[in-house]
């Protein structure tokens, strides 16, 4: 299925860091630089990528399809990542110190999440904090003229909340992390809690952050409808950021 290679890939989940970062340049009122958006979705594909090669044994419990699919493309999995990772290096060179900073963040907290996935509580922060360097402080950085302080806060709290929810959500369904000290019920309000969190700050902002709030809303709305399976977590949950990123521009 064309669904199953998007989600499997993670070219699905490469998109939606490429349209979050295209929503947050929207709201600093930055035009949209094509390096910028070529680092966020190459970045997060060589990541992931490399992610899906390391963790392909511990993931049948959780995702037998994802890790059938990994196995049956290893090759190809691997050629993907070392391009992307070559092609995000270049982006990054030439966007300058600040995106080498912010690529070298998100590109340690990945290399370190085989390790950290199952501190309990861990997981939701740093997996928030590697995509909120990619997709709201890069664009901040390489914005001219740069956001206020205040434009970027708004933002930073309004994706970093839905990034958070996504995060509990996804190791909700893998029952890890600290899903698997509170329970998946109670994991998964937390999530829909920050959702909401995030949504409501998103109103209350300034008009150019204030649509943002659609990127919570949506996780929220994924959280509402929320399903165990694979697909879901994979193709819904990660689809709303996506979806919520670019409803920022309608």
């Amino acid at each position: 299925m064309i669904l199953d290679a998007l989600a499997f890939s993670s070219v699905w989940v490469a998109a939606a860091a490429t349209a979050l970062a295209a929503a947050a340049s929207r709201s600093f009122g930055a035009p949209q630089s094509p390096e910028l958006l070529a680092l966020a979705f190459a970045g997060t594909l060589a990541v992931y990528s490399l992610d899906r090669l390391r963790d392909v044994a511990r993931d049948r419990m959780t995702a037998p399809s994802r890790s059938t699919w990994v196995e049956r493309h290893w090759n190809a999995i691997a050629g993907t990542a070392a391009i992307a990772a070559l092609a995000a290096g270049v982006c990054a060179v030439v966007l300058g110190p600040a995106a080498i900073a912010a690529a070298a963040a998100a590109g340690g907290l990945g290399a370190l999440h085989r390790r950290l996935k199952h501190v309990p509580f861990a997981k939701s922060l740093y997996v928030a904090a590697a995509w909120l360097a990619v997709t709201v402080a890069l664009p901040a950085a390489v914005a001219r003229p740069p956001p206020s302080a205040a434009a970027f806060g708004w933002s930073a709290t309004t994706v970093g909340l839905a990034l958070v929810a996504n995060a509990i959500a996804s190791s909700a369904r893998d029952a890890e992390a600290g899903a698997a000290v509170i329970g998946r019920e109670r994991a998964l309000r937390l999530a829909l809690a920050c959702a909401l969190a995030g949504a409501g700050a998103g109103l209350v902002a300034p008009r150019p952050q204030r649509a943002l709030a659609a990127v919570a809303i949506a996780t929220a709305a994924a959280l509402v409808g929320f399903r165990p399976g694979e697909r879901y977590g994979l193709l819904i949950l990660d689809g709303a950021l996506t979806l919520g990123a670019l409803w920022t521009f309608v």
